[in-house]
């Protein structure tokens, strides 16, 4: 027998881990394909959507079983909402020319600073990402209690998964308008990193907010969908 589990109340989070996974592969070979990045990014996003609603259909689940779920959800999220974004922007940093550009040409040499600068936003926004993850699990049962008293849920922070909303538009907007924006994708990139810290309280969508935000990134991924096949 093997370690884990393996019924149906952890497969979407499975395949979401896959779909980053395949994301970030695709985003680090060769000279990189941010678009296909994006497009997994997305699916791990309609899953992630998903997985817990899926997960408390099961009845008599196990404490294991919970905590399980609740663990492996947060590594996904690192990996897909953390890490998959910033391999899409240094892969759009690599097509887009400027940093062919800058290891190339000696006349380059000034914009080095330019080229650390996004590394260090890159660096910001995974490291943001695993400390907001890590707190969200850490203070699990104070929320709980705090719900319980005031019948009020609450996200601290920006989630992480919302990248899988915020990442997209920027590179929807990259195909509709043609225009060059790596360097906005890279700001968009530090300030929902500096987001996901703020201890402000977000109150949880409610079944109308979900579904809200849902359509929206079906919406999101049609439209990127139409605007690859006709703006790339």
């Amino acid at each position: 027998m093997m370690i884990g589990v393996y019924d149906y109340t952890v497969i979407l989070t499975y395949l979401s881990l896959i779909s980053g996974v395949l994301g970030f592969i695709i985003t680090v070979t060769g000279v990189g394909h941010p678009d296909i990045g994006i497009f997994f990014l997305m699916v791990s996003g309609i899953m992630d959507a998903f997985d817990g609603k899926v997960a408390r259909t099961k009845k008599n689940r196990t404490e294991m079983a919970v905590n399980f779920g609740i663990q492996i959800d947060s590594l996904a999220d690192l990996i897909c909402f953390g890490i998959l974004p910033v391999s899409i922007g240094l892969a759009q940093l690599r097509i887009s020319g400027i940093f062919t550009e800058i290891v190339r040409r000696r006349d380059y040499e000034g914009k080095y600073s330019v080229l650390i600068i996004f590394l260090v936003i890159a660096l910001f926004y995974v490291l943001a990402a695993l400390i907001r993850l890590a707190y969200f699990n850490a203070t699990s049962d104070l929320r709980s209690e705090e719900t319980n008293a005031t019948g009020i849920t609450y996200f601290i922070g920006l989630p992480v998964t919302s990248a899988a909303l915020i990442f997209p538009l920027v590179m929807l907007l990259h195909y509709m308008t043609r225009w060059d924006l790596t360097g906005i994708y890279f700001l968009v990139m530090l300030l929902t990193a500096m987001a996901f810290l703020l201890n402000v309280k977000i109150k949880k969508p409610g079944k109308l907010g979900l579904a809200v935000l849902i359509a929206i990134g079906i919406t999101e991924f049609i439209a990127f969908i139409v605007a690859f096949t006709v703006f790339a």
